[in-house]
């Protein structure tokens, strides 16, 4: 018996919202088993910083061509469908590495993860949509960026113990499976659940404006790409940074990363919770949007200085406090969409943002490897993160000096 997810009680609904942030948390540990993991790998198979540094630029390069899909995708089979189909595919992609030898080997499963992964982000911000109600979607995204922080709290603790007792390639396959065994739990779950009329919608007639001439999405493109590279930089050199800084490795690195990534996780929960709080006092979108926006730049400016610091709890506050100002901005930047974008262009819209982040994460992990090959070391990487986020408010503010919520049914 189908029944419209409008008729689900809360109790169902919140385990449906469960499951989307378990999906978020299995896609960030799934591709932080390599970075975790690196010197163990890297001294397995003779790896090069340049070698690592490219195999991270295949992985961004495959998510950045599945986000140009992945969004018309999850449109086209729907929440019930495309969440199982999603963490399936990047679950298989991940077991698949346990097999690899070669650096072709490693590029291609690299490249398969990456794009089948592209499926995460248009398939949770339309699962949120569906599941929750309007006036909580903010919170749920925030919720839903919380979920890559935890994912990334977790990974450290839990994939080194992992490593020890499986392997590194029996890592691999385990996370694997554990996704597996997701997919299914999620049919269970949704079965019978009628989310949405897809087709319908994507049948919507568009407004005049075609795509690319929509400041909107330039807007948010732009500040993906230099938003999300720095993102990335930390995710897959944040391990090596601690490596060379205190000369942590394996077990040891897990406490460091736990806690810089809990900054990760409280700065999405801020940058959910405050605007909520904020638009519900009546305050504008424009303004709540932009200043949350601006505070988040701004928490990001100090990360060069661990670099300056031989104080090992002092360089880990610094890196909570950007990841915490990451994800606050992450945040916001989704939420913008939602406010500002008419519905039928939502996902579109989405996809192509986080196809941009990509890009700039592909740029970043190849330009990061090279730096670090010359022997430059991490000054200008953390240099250019520190000033990234002011730039992408710029870009936000030149295009769209004014946020318009839209009303589209």
């Amino acid at each position: 018996m189908s029944r419209p997810v409008a008729e689900l009680s809360g109790r169902h609904r919140a385990l449906l919202f469960a499951l989307v942030i378990t999906a978020g948390v299995l896609n960030l540990v799934d591709r932080q088993v390599i970075a975790v993991l690196k010197p163990v790998i890297a001294a397995d198979l003779g790896w090069s910083d340049d070698d690592y540094g490219t195999l991270a630029a295949w992985f961004q390069g495959g998510a950045a061509v599945g986000f140009l899909f992945s969004g018309w995708i999850a449109d086209r089979l729907g929440v019930r469908w495309a969440n199982p189909v999603g963490v399936a595919a990047w679950s298989v992609a991940a077991l698949l590495h346990g097999w690899a030898r070669s650096m072709t080997e490693f590029v291609a499963v690299r490249v398969a993860l990456g794009a089948t992964e592209a499926m995460g982000t248009p398939t949770g911000i339309k699962t949120v949509a569906a599941v929750l109600p309007p006036r909580w979607r903010s919170t749920g995204f925030g919720a839903g960026n919380a979920a890559n922080s935890l994912g990334a709290i977790l990974a450290p603790l839990a994939i080194p113990v992992l490593g020890l007792s499986l392997g590194w390639r029996g890592t691999f396959v385990a996370v694997g499976l554990l996704g597996l065994l997701w997919a299914l739990a999620w049919l269970v779950a949704a079965r019978g659940i009628v989310f949405a009329q897809p087709v319908a919608a994507m049948a919507a007639p568009l407004p005049d404006r075609p795509l690319l001439r929509d400041r909107r999405m330039w807007a948010v493109a732009g500040a993906k790409l230099l938003s999300d590279a720095t993102w990335w930089l930390l995710l897959f050199w944040l391990p090596d940074f601690f490596h060379r800084q205190f000369g942590l490795s394996g077990v040891a690195l897990g406490v460091p990363l736990a806690l810089a990534y809990g900054g990760a996780a409280i700065g999405s929960l801020l940058g959910g919770v405050i605007p909520t709080r904020w638009l519900g006092r009546g305050a504008s979108v424009n303004r709540v949007r932009k200043g949350v926006l601006l505070g988040a730049a701004l928490a990001v400016m100090p990360i060069p200085l661990a670099l300056a610091t031989h104080s090992y709890p002092l360089a880990v506050l610094l890196m909570a406090l950007a990841l915490a100002g990451h994800q606050a901005f992450s945040t916001n930047v989704f939420a913008m969409i939602a406010d500002i974008v008419p519905q039928r262009r939502v996902g579109r819209v989405t996809a192509f943002g986080a196809f941009c982040g990509n890009m700039g994460g592909v740029a970043i992990a190849k330009i990061a490897g090279l730096t670090l090959a010359a022997g430059l070391g991490y000054l200008p990487l953390l240099l250019f993160a520190g000033v990234a986020y002011l730039a992408a408010w710029g870009w936000i503010q030149l295009l769209l000096p004014r946020l318009t919520p839209i009303v589209d049914g």
